[in-house]
């Protein structure tokens, strides 16, 4: 069998779409009774409690989790509200300790699915298992190790599979903790359709603002549902406070969502994919022209200090032939890539010059 083979029923038996919602970190038995009543409290379309019990941290000293007692937590909450649970394996240990607590949907996170071995161990000791368990894209780009991963579950007859969009790490500052990069989840998606996706906001935005305009964007493009980090009180939290959101502002956000319909002529969902990978670039090449205008900025700099004259024949020279080569290569129109290298040429002279005109 293959990952295109993967029928994947089980998904069907959940509430569509599929939300997963709870804190960060399993902090206290307290903390996670309470979020949890206030998720059911609210009525919010929520099938799935997750609770964080082993935290990988960047850095050593920080809070790494709370470990095993955090699953007698997790078996209260599924008691108590009747949600089924969730949580992230790391190795064989924590595999064994999940499934003797009986966690009921298991994920596999970022750092781990970035390398082989670990994914291979947390595979062999799942071994069989029909518990659904998802697979956290990488956080490097790299579309064929999030592949891989999966592969090697199926490797080891592992069929409830399902993947998490959760963005991907970036040496730029930009909006997001972790730039979504929808081309390679739809790349994904477009092998495996039968594979189901969820949409991890709260990793993408790194804080409150837009988890609501992300998954959104997720449902119109055909994603399964989403996994929410909801903390009974947020700005407290022990890990990840920025990105968490209380059990009130979850119901609301989760109301408010439109949820497209399946049996949609195929055009919509379509135009819906070519849409947000067109967002996706034009975020990105705003980006990459804010990084190009700083670079005018210390080239200026360094035309002040030195007494050299902002506008460079020989530089634009380069730039013009540089436009009519690319045209060649991409097939683009001649004229329009001059025209873009124009605007951008002039823009950053206009930088340079108003901090010649500021240290004058």
């Amino acid at each position: 069998m293959n990952l295109i083979d993967v029928k994947n029923e089980w998904i069907n038996e959940l509430s569509q779409p599929l939300m997963i919602a709870g804190p960060c970190s399993a902090e206290s038995e307290a903390q996670m009774l309470e979020t949890a009543r206030r998720i059911r409290e609210t009525n919010a379309q929520v099938s799935i409690f997750r609770a964080g019990i082993w935290k990988p941290r960047t850095k050593p000293n920080g809070f790494e989790g709370v470990g095993v007692i955090g699953l007698n937590w997790l078996k209260k909450v599924k008691e108590e509200y009747g949600f089924k649970t969730a949580t992230e394996v790391a190795n064989a240990h924590h595999v064994f300790a999940a499934l003797e607590a009986d966690v009921d949907v298991l994920w596999i996170g970022a750092r781990s699915t970035v390398n082989p071995f670990t994914v291979q161990e947390i595979a062999m000791a799942l071994r069989g298992t029909d518990k659904p368990v998802f697979v956290k894209n990488p956080v490097n780009p790299d579309l064929a190790l999030w592949i891989g991963a999966l592969e090697r579950l199926l490797g080891q007859d592992i069929k409830n599979l399902g993947v998490i969009h959760r963005g991907f790490s970036t040496y730029q500052k930009t909006k997001y903790r972790n730039n979504p990069n929808w081309q390679i989840a739809l790349d994904f998606k477009s092998q495996f359709p039968n594979i189901p996706m969820l949409i991890d906001p709260s990793h993408i935005c790194g804080n409150r603002t837009g988890l609501a305009d992300i998954t959104q964007e997720a449902l119109n493009v055909g994603y399964q549902g989403a996994i929410i980090e909801t903390h009974s009180n947020p700005d407290e939290a022990w890990s990840d406070a920025s990105q968490q959101i209380t059990p009130e502002v979850l119901a609301e956000l989760i109301g408010n969502l439109k949820v497209r319909n399946s049996g949609i002529a195929g055009f919509d969902n379509e135009m819906g994919r070519h849409r947000t990978l067109i967002s996706d670039l034009d975020f990105q090449l705003i980006e990459l022209l804010s990084q190009r205008m700083k670079i005018s900025e210390k080239i200026g700099k360094l035309k002040k200090e030195n007494d050299i004259a902002i506008f460079q024949p020989e530089r634009w020279k380069v730039i013009t032939e540089y436009a009519t080569q690319k045209a060649k290569e991409t097939g683009m129109s001649q004229e329009f890539i001059e025209k873009v290298f124009k605007a951008i040429h002039e823009e950053s002279i206009e930088v340079q010059n108003s901090i010649m005109i500021d240290r004058q």
